[in-house]
């Protein structure tokens, strides 16, 4: 079992706001680079969407849920497939039903994944990131980097986190953006 953590970032380490949902004067940034860079299986889950499962925190669930359910090709067949564990205290079951294989997480977050025996993947979702990096747990980052400074928002790796030394395992140009996988370095 892996955790891969997914997330669209500018050169300054900030993923809030991508895509301009949350109206913040700064969003939008990652679509402004036009299609080719966010449409599809950007972040190269092949795969792992088919036999993992998908953990996303409320607010980012509530905004793929809107956006998926919606959509027939094939990228989209494979997110309405897998299933999804979703990090609340405020949605209900009968809330989830609206998008299929989607369910509460029931208990203590880091030990449901600590336990899972399935690949996870965590979009966006900086809550649910912040706490499994905290913990340890995550393995993989695939980071999907945009020519945009902000100078604001909320970070990926915010300066008073936790250190980590990671390894570079691909870069890849995926349109206007690069791709990069990184996964935790071996112990010293």
């Amino acid at each position: 079992m892996s955790v891969i953590v997914i997330e669209f970032i500018t050169l300054d380490g900030a993923v809030s706001d991508p895509d301009g949902s949350d109206g913040t004067p700064v969003g939008g940034w990652a679509f402004r680079h036009g299609p080719e860079a966010v449409a599809g299986d950007k972040f190269r889950l092949g795969r792992t969407l088919d036999d993992g499962v998908l953990l996303l925190g409320r607010a980012t669930w509530q905004l793929f849920a809107g956006i998926w359910p919606h959509r027939d090709d094939p990228f989209s067949a494979r997110m309405n497939a897998v299933p999804k564990l979703v990090a609340t205290r405020t949605l209900t079951g009968a809330d989830t039903a609206v998008w299929a294989n989607s369910r509460i997480l029931e208990g203590d977050l880091v030990d449901v994944v600590a336990q899972e025996r399935r690949d996870v993947v965590v979009a966006g979702s900086l809550g649910v990131v912040a706490q499994l990096t905290a913990a340890g747990l995550v393995d993989e980052y695939r980071l999907l980097t945009f020519p945009t400074v902000l100078g604001t928002g909320r970070r990926l790796f915010p300066a008073d986190g936790p250190g980590a030394d990671l390894e570079l395992l691909t870069a890849d140009r995926v349109g206007a953006a690069v791709l990069a996988r990184y996964r935790r370095a071996a112990a010293r």
